[in-house]
């Protein structure tokens, strides 16, 4: 059984929405992803987003919309809420060392990132801010422009937009202090600016393939080229709208993410590929619905033709190595 780290679940903001800041997430069956499941799946770490949700999100769920400082202060405390009831299965993880040393102890890794940069503001002490909360992973934009720059869209105009000039600075910044540039979301004028800016590996923590499926969240080959130029890799995402470009379509299915797998490597080698699930960000029909359901994704992968060292890399090993060289 390969062990996974997995780089992108939304399962904070669910356990916020649902219970509140004094939640946590070792036992949730109403959700995609828990603590109990990440144990039986055999899980190395998962990395746990503060997704900033904008107003059609609280919407989306009925709830009354908070102050962003608010909503963040109760991820993070049922991210360490978490922590601290089920320490004999759980450590935090700062950096590739720390994963390491917690799975020689038994242990599951939980990473804390955030997806989207707004809350940045464009202040650099405010990146500093979060790197000290513990957050060392950082999607740069969502599905709005902020202050780093311009979102995935299907307008040619801002889907060339590129970083701002605090956005390249940022980027820079990130890098030097060690947290880890995500470019899932961004527009292509952006991406091409972080490969063009970046000193280390970045990823895209959930992204798949634009040739295989059209969605403008996916990666073009050549992207998928530039990334592997760098040592990043990008994480399958499971949602269908990712998988399967059909109108009306809600299957996610293993199949899909075999050829997502498939095409990566004939394009740059399986050292690009990694996993990036978006549970608990995603509906639909999922054949992997679950931490404890990996295993099915694996082994269709050897059935492909992976070789089991190739899974293993697929599986942790490829961003494990990224976090080596790009995490402090």
């Amino acid at each position: 059984m390969s062990h996974t780290i997995d780089m992108h679940c939304d399962t904070l903001m669910l356990a916020l929405f649902k219970d509140g800041p004094e939640a946590d997430v070792y036992d949730r069956p109403d959700q995609h992803l828990d603590v109990k499941r990440l144990v039986e799946g055999g899980a190395m770490a998962q990395f746990f987003a503060i997704f900033i949700p904008p107003k059609g999100v609280y919407a989306h769920f009925n709830r009354p919309a908070i102050p962003e400082a608010e909503y963040i202060e109760g991820c993070v405390k049922i991210f360490h809420n978490t922590l601290e009831r089920h320490s004999d299965v759980l450590a935090e993880a700062k950096n590739a060392d720390d994963i390491e040393r917690n799975f020689k102890d038994g242990k599951v890794s939980a990473v804390l990132t955030m997806e989207d940069g707004v809350e940045v503001h464009g202040m650099m002490s405010n990146l500093d801010k979060f790197y000290d909360m513990g957050i060392r992973a950082l999607t740069l934009t969502w599905n709005f422009e902020n202050c780093f720059g311009a979102p995935n869209n299907k307008d040619p105009f801002i889907m060339n937009k590129g970083l701002t000039s605090f956005g390249r600075d940022a980027v820079k910044h990130m890098q030097d202090i060690g947290m880890l540039v995500d470019v899932s979301h961004v527009s292509d004028g952006v991406f091409w600016d972080v490969f063009e800016i970046a000193k280390v590996p970045f990823v895209a923590t959930h992204s798949n393939c634009r040739a295989l499926c059209g969605h403008t969240r996916n990666m073009t080959d050549d992207m998928i080229k530039a990334l592997y130029k760098k040592g990043g890799a990008m994480g399958i995402n499971f949602g269908h709208e990712f998988l399967d470009a059909t109108e009306g379509s809600l299957d996610s299915r293993i199949n899909d993410m075999v050829a997502m797998a498939l095409h990566e490597k004939e394009i740059a080698g399986t050292e690009v590929i990694a996993i990036g699930t978006d549970f608990d960000g995603i509906g639909g029909n999922l054949e992997v619905n679950g931490p404890d359901k990996m295993h099915l994704l694996f082994d269709a992968l050897v059935k492909a033709g992976f070789t089991t060292a190739e899974v293993d890399q697929i599986a942790y090993g490829n961003v494990l190595r990224i976090m080596h060289e790009a995490v402090k």
